[in-house]
């Protein structure tokens, strides 16, 4: 896959067509953005849940390192084909190819489950050395992980068709009513049961809101002559998910990697349930925004003309915008939000200073990432992954106590967007936009 594919990426379709998708861009962007910042909100009430009722010192910390970091770290490989694959669906969709479509849809379906199966016995074998590492010493804990790991291995392979498909509205539902699910699950479970174990099952019921899938199953049934292996195994797909996974593992690293220092250096303590508040806080700024990144994603892996072009642009400055504008809220409303966690403790405060400057960093990075590796740009796709590499590598060499831990994230995350950056104008000067 060379850097100068996107200029040889066509679209069908007249002109007319490509700015009727184009314009709808933004407009489906912003839909699924609003449904999942209401979903985000939800979610954040689900943290004030947690706050309160887990009382213990390193109770709060705990959950939230199993949940948002230890869980997606072991749910990775899977998450490179569900990439991978929804770039490949979205191209056949845009384009209008119905039977390729079909074909694909049947062929990505054998080629994930096959990965799903192996995700989930390497997430079986991992568990447990991850889990000791992690300093997890509880045996229901353990197995509430692998319950919750392998749950969400299976529901992103129906993820991935979603998303190929382009049914935004569709998946922000789904996000929607498990958010619910596991707010009052989690507000009555913990309740009663003050312990980190409870939010983790909260999160595994939350996932019976994925049963509406069934209501469109239709929609992804296979077609009577599925498609050879030979059509979808290709040097390019080989290589594009060889991509994808720079791409996903930078990801992680640059939007959880610091949960895992916190899990393993300072989780039982005080401050470790400060960190965490000031982190979900922080985290929750390009997190709000990412479904703009998704819309983009997909409408980027298959337009490539001017008129695309200028949506697209509209669609990465309202995503910068809804981050610095989040950032500065939270900084305003920082102890009124920690006071919500019940997290208001002395230093929480000024944690939320730092992590928020990290996380604009890292939502900007994300941004420039996403962007390449639709353009299918492999070099800064895998330049985003060495990055995110040696971000993780730096913080868990330095950032051992909270005080090194937040000083050294804004820096390192400042100095690999400026890098990125740099090499992504270079890269846009270097392509020009198909008429």
């Amino acid at each position: 896959m060379s850097s100068g594919a996107e200029s040889t990426t066509g679209i069908a379709g007249s002109s007319p067509q490509r700015k009727s998708r184009a314009g709808k861009l933004l407009q489906s962007g912003i839909i699924f953005s609003a449904i999942s910042f209401l979903t985000g909100l939800g979610n954040l009430a689900f943290q004030i849940v947690l706050g309160h009722n887990l009382h213990s010192p390193g109770q709060f910390s705990k959950a939230n390192g199993v949940i948002n970091a230890i869980i997606p770290l072991l749910g990775l490989v899977p998450s490179v084909a569900v990439m991978a694959v929804t770039h490949y669906i979205a191209h056949f969709n845009a384009i209008g190819d119905a039977t390729r479509l079909q074909e694909l849809l049947a062929g990505c379906r054998k080629f994930l489950f096959r990965l799903t199966v192996f995700g989930s016995i390497l997430a079986i074998v991992a568990v447990k050395p991850l889990s000791s590492f992690f300093n997890l010493t509880s045996t229901t804990m353990l197995l509430l992980t692998i319950i919750y790991t392998l749950i969400s291995l299976w529901t992103s392979l129906a993820t991935a068709l979603c998303q190929g498909l382009a049914w935004f509205n569709r998946l922000a539902l789904i996000a929607f009513v498990a958010m619910l699910l596991r707010l009052v699950f989690g507000y009555v479970a913990t309740l009663k049961w003050p312990y980190p174990e409870m939010s983790v099952l909260a999160s595994v019921f939350s996932f019976l809101a994925y049963l509406i899938l069934f209501h469109w199953k239709k929609d992804l049934s296979p077609p009577k002559q599925p498609v050879t292996s030979t059509k979808l195994w290709n040097h390019e797909f080989i290589l594009y998910l060889v991509v994808t996974g720079a791409f996903i593992v930078g990801n992680y690293c640059f939007s959880l990697s610091d949960l895992l220092v916190m899990q393993k250096y300072f989780s039982d303590t005080a401050s470790g349930d400060a960190y965490t508040a000031a982190e979900r806080l922080a985290v929750s700024l390009p997190i709000t925004v990412t479904p703009l990144l998704t819309v983009l994603f997909t409408n980027r892996s298959v337009e490539h003309s001017a008129s695309a072009l200028r949506e697209q642009f509209k669609l990465l400055g309202v995503f910068a915008a809804g981050l610095i504008f989040g950032a500065v809220c939270l900084y305003f409303l920082r102890h009124f939000c920690l006071h919500l966690l019940g997290k208001d403790v002395p230093g929480a405060a000024d944690m939320i200073q730092h992590l928020a400057v990290s996380m604009i960093f890292v939502g900007l990075l994300q941004a420039v990432g996403t962007w390449a590796l639709a353009s299918r740009w492999s070099k800064i796709s895998l330049l985003f992954g060495a990055l995110g590499l040696s971000y993780t590598a730096i913080i868990f060499t330095v950032g051992k106590t909270p005080d090194t831990l937040l000083h050294i994230m804004p820096l390192v995350t400042g100095s690999a967007f400026v890098i990125l950056l740099l090499v992504w104008v270079v890269a846009m000067r270097r392509h020009k936009p198909v008429a």
